[in-house]
């Protein structure tokens, strides 16, 4: 059996459309939560390869204008570029690593944000309750791929924000990835806190942050009001949502006043994207926040990206392209050309 060396397995996964690769030792977590550690998942595991795929950033153009909105979630959230796009590469990937005798746990990253309960007891004397959900962006940080920015996105020297990640848990000992000084990208120039129309982020002088120690350095974040900015993702907040004034006449809802947790803000706006409301002049779509027929049509069902990430990502860009800190550069100059739509929440969008 050929000797399977980091190397060969960073060629391989590249080779197969993933553009990031990056190594963390598991002692890197020894300070993760039981229910988030990789660990947990694979009590043997040595190493955490964390790959990933960028975002087009063009997947976001159609709701920049205020015109076309499946591309970012077909493209660039949990459609294709979660479902297909990284975890087919990285699925081979695992593939190649158990060829050669060692065995490979792929990780689908469901869950970022760690505040959901355990399902009850451990199923193993002195083990973890499930449902483990490893943080990917922490992993991310842990492998050397990039750092954190201060709306919590994850991001890296090429893309900036737009990236996404998965990872595979080993126990294969590889060398780590150095890690990324804190600092090193985002620059806390709060445009993510201008640019999100829930007010989910915190700006800096509030001093509402998350910290973490990985080795030497120890990274923080603004503490982000995950309740707020997940309706508002998900097409509850009627600034940026046209579909939830035309398909829920009345929705007058005040996104940057609410309380609500993530887990409630989540499981309400999928409800409400899966009713299969009757058809009629109120209810013209069939669902009501989304109200994107077409992407049911093309078999996305649920979460949609209708918010877009305004701030946290199409801001965060923007700003970092602009200053020159990121590596992919783009012909057409700034990605926001003119002034940005909102919609006055009070006032629903009249069919003609």
């Amino acid at each position: 059996m050929k000797k399977l060396t980091k190397q060969m397995i960073k060629d391989f996964a590249l080779s197969q459309g993933l553009d990031l690769f990056g190594v963390a030792n598991i002692e890197r977590f020894k300070d993760a939560p039981k229910n988030m550690s990789p660990a947990s998942i694979f009590p043997g595991a040595k190493s955490v390869i964390v790959v990933g795929k960028r975002i087009l950033r063009g997947n976001w153009r159609g709701i920049e204008e205020g015109t076309y909105w499946p591309t970012y979630t077909y493209f660039g959230y949990h459609g294709q570029l979660n479902t297909t796009f990284i975890h087919t590469p990285m699925f081979e990937t695992a593939c190649l690593i158990e060829d050669s005798g060692f065995e490979a746990v792929p990780v689908y990253p469901g869950v970022t944000a760690g505040d959901y309960e355990p399902l009850g007891e451990p199923l193993r004397k002195d083990g973890v309750a499930p449902d483990v959900n490893l943080n990917i962006r922490i992993a991310g940080v842990a492998a050397g791929i990039g750092e954190i920015g201060w709306s919590k996105v994850f991001m890296t020297k090429e893309f900036g924000p737009r990236v996404r990640l998965a990872c595979i848990i080993t126990d294969m000992e590889l060398e780590p990835d150095p890690l990324m000084k804190p600092g090193t990208i985002c620059d806390k120039c709060m445009k993510c806190v201008k640019g999100c129309s829930a007010c989910a982020i915190p700006h800096i002088k509030e001093k509402k942050t998350v910290k973490i120690k990985i080795e030497d350095y120890t990274y923080e974040w603004g503490d982000v009001h995950m309740g707020r900015c997940t309706l508002s993702y998900h097409g509850g907040d009627a600034m940026n949502s046209p579909f939830i004034h035309r398909d829920f006449p009345g929705w007058n809802v005040d996104i940057t006043k609410m309380d609500l947790s993530e887990e409630a803000a989540y499981k309400f706006a999928w409800t409400l994207s899966q009713q299969p409301w009757r058809k009629s002049k109120e209810f013209s779509s069939g669902w009501i926040i989304e109200g994107h027929h077409y992407l049911h049509q093309w078999g996305e069902a649920g979460s949609f990206g209708v918010e877009g990430s305004r701030g946290c990502m199409r801001s965060c860009f923007n700003h970092l392209e602009k200053k020159g800190a990121v590596g992919q550069t783009f012909n057409n100059g700034e990605f926001i050309k003119r002034d940005r739509w909102l919609m006055p929440a009070e006032v629903p969008v009249r069919k003609k």
